[in-house]
């Protein structure tokens, strides 16, 4: 007897028989196939043996169509990092200058605001798996940027770009004669009565809408509550500071907790370790920058007010490319597990009942661990940067600014050279090992003292690039290693958890760390060569790595989606099955599930 597969029920277009003999050894091609639509009555011809016939033009592959990339993949992926980017960029605006911040706003505090930014970003990452699966990935990622463009408006006021001539690039000059010229086009005097007459307007609205709102709340957005130089300058009050970080901590897991669906929707197999690595830690950029960036402008009022506009306005430029050039996905899919997962039809379930699930799977809270560890160990080193490269004897701002952002940019490369390496051999769980001993190693010289030699500065910047090499890339390794385990499971839903579970304790480690700081123990006293001490935030983070490692190294789950691919194109590379001139299903007799006909 002979057995003809089967293909399940789906809306996926066929091509003509002619066109299925192809080459399976092109297994990611960048332009389309030809492929026709199929009407509701075209047949989707199948494959039957021929008793040694050979019928030309018959032959088709397993699946109904090949996995494709597009060039696109880096336009979404480059939106995608810039936003994450921006993110971050404005949760540790001030990290670099923490005194000057806390001069501008007395008796508020850097680290309070980044504190303030990661307990919204956990709350918001309850809500992101649902969004994105009822309104799509490019809908959510636009309405993201818009809620952090607001944001950054709230932060910074109107943007004043006079600041700009003086770094040469006369756009305030530029804006301002272009406002002369469109006010001398209105003859006698009637642009200047315009806008006098619209001021006088918004003047009597705005008062009529404070007189009626409650004190403690005209209190929040009330210039008088800023100090006078703080005023002068013209920085918004703390309050429209803090709701505006509020907002951009609640858009920034559209960014951050999307890259595996990025990665799975439109990057092959060997690609998406990656481009996972690419999109998550592009943020560690965003902290980089607000080293060098804020490091040298946020040093007073008036640099931190023209530090925010310049945030305002590249935001709100990146969020203008978003809206005109992000794509909901491709037109194919990129690997055959997303081809199975589209051809079963899936529809992913609500966030909380997907939490369950995930934790029910074995193996997802072992990558959990892992992730948690690398984002709480980069956050606070960090968060404290500045007290890290000091105790070191780096006490300049500039010298601390570089090693600040030398740091995040050894996490970004870290990750791309170390997830290249596991795209290609899947060695999850060897590779994590590896780079949790070495975080472990070169935390330790970051708040070390030697009574002997006493402060390294080159030692503890070699360490600092050292752990940034080593902790960056866990996060992205084990956000792809949770999709393997869970697989068909929802790639957002997966990184929306492993967010929750990061940010939740670096934002409780936060405090911790900052009062461990003012803590040392010492080692060896008696013994001279050997006496040192060691600071209570180092020993944390070495304590963290330490029982992570314990952990981890009891992984041992199937990697379910390597697994599929595998499968998938072993069968896509089998001999094509013969089909006899004019035999066909019709799609109205076509099944829901793949089965074995015995004819």
């Amino acid at each position: 007897s002979a057995l003809a597969f089967t293909q399940p029920a789906t809306n996926l277009v066929a091509r003509s028989t002619s066109n299925f003999q192809h080459e399976h050894n092109n297994k990611r091609r960048t332009s389309p196939t030809n492929i026709i639509s199929r009407g509701n009555n075209a047949p989707l011809f199948m494959s039957l043996p021929t008793n040694g016939e050979e019928v030309p033009n018959n032959t088709i592959s397993k699946y109904p169509i090949e996995p494709q990339v597009y060039a696109q993949r880096w336009t979404q992926l480059a939106y995608l990092s810039l936003l994450a980017l921006l993110s971050d960029w404005i949760c540790f605006s001030v990290a670099a200058s923490p005194d000057g911040f806390e001069h501008a706003y007395p008796g508020a505090s850097a680290a309070n605001l980044i504190d303030i930014f990661l307990f919204t970003n956990v709350a918001s990452c309850f809500l992101v798996t649902d969004v994105v699966a009822k309104f799509g990935l490019g809908k959510s990622i636009k309405g993201a940027a818009g809620i952090m463009t607001v944001g950054c408006f709230l932060r910074s006021g109107i943007p004043d770009l006079a600041w700009l001539e003086k770094f040469g690039l006369g756009l305030g000059t530029g804006i301002a004669n272009a406002a002369e010229a469109v006010s001398s086009t209105v003859s006698g005097g009637a642009a200047e009565s315009l806008v006098q007459a619209v001021s006088q307007e918004v003047i009597e609205v705005s008062q009529e809408v404070i007189d009626v709102l409650p004190d403690a709340v005209t209190d929040l957005v009330d210039p008088a509550t800023l100090t006078e130089a703080s005023r002068v300058a013209g920085l918004e009050p703390y309050a429209l500071l803090v709701l505006g970080t509020v907002m951009v901590g609640f858009a920034q897991p559209y960014f951050q907790c999307t890259p595996p669906m990025l990665s799975a929707t439109w990057f092959a197999s060997d690609e998406r370790a990656t481009s996972t690595a690419t999109a998550l830690n592009f943020n560690q950029i965003g902290i980089a920058v607000a080293f060098l960036v804020g490091g040298h402008m946020a040093k007073n009022e008036v640099g931190i007010h023209d530090y925010f506009g310049l945030i305002t306005l590249l935001c709100a430029a990146v969020t203008l490319g978003t809206f005109l050039q992000f794509q909901e996905k491709p037109p194919t899919p990129p690997s055959y597990s997303e081809i199975e997962k589209m051809m079963r039809g899936e529809r992913e379930p609500p966030f909380i009942e997907s939490v369950k699930r995930l934790f029910a799977t074995p193996g997802f809270s072992v990558p959990l661990a892992a992730f948690i560890c690398s984002i709480s160990i980069t956050n606070i080193v960090g968060t404290f940067i500045d007290e890290v490269m000091e105790r070191g004897g780096i006490t300049d701002q500039l010298g601390i600014d570089l090693a600040g952002a030398g740091f995040e940019l050894a996490i970004l490369v870290g990750g791309i050279i170390i997830g290249g390496y596991v795209d290609k051999t899947k060695q999850y769980k060897p590779v994590t090992l590896a780079c949790l001993f070495a975080t472990m190693f070169f935390v330790i010289p970051l708040g070390l003292t030697d009574h002997m030699i006493g402060n390294t500065p080159v030692l503890l910047v070699l360490s600092l690039l050292g752990l940034g090499l080593s902790c960056g890339p866990i996060q992205p390794i084990n956000a792809e290693l949770a999709v393997d385990v869970t697989y068909p499971s929802d790639e957002t839903a997966v990184e929306s958890v492993q967010q929750v579970g990061g940010n939740l304790v670096s934002a409780l480690m936060v405090p911790v760390a900052e009062w461990a700081l003012h803590q040392d123990y010492e080692f060896f006293k008696r013994i001279r060569p050997l006496d040192m001490d060691v600071r209570g935030d180092v020993l944390l983070l070495f304590a963290v790595a330490a029982v992570t490692i314990v952990y981890f190294n009891t992984f041992d789950a199937p990697l379910r989606r390597s697994m599929a691919d595998e499968a998938s194109e072993e069968n896509a590379k089998s001999p094509a099955i013969d089909v006899p001139s004019g035999l066909a299903i019709e799609e109205s007799e076509s099944i829901h599930e793949p089965e074995l006909i015995e004819r």
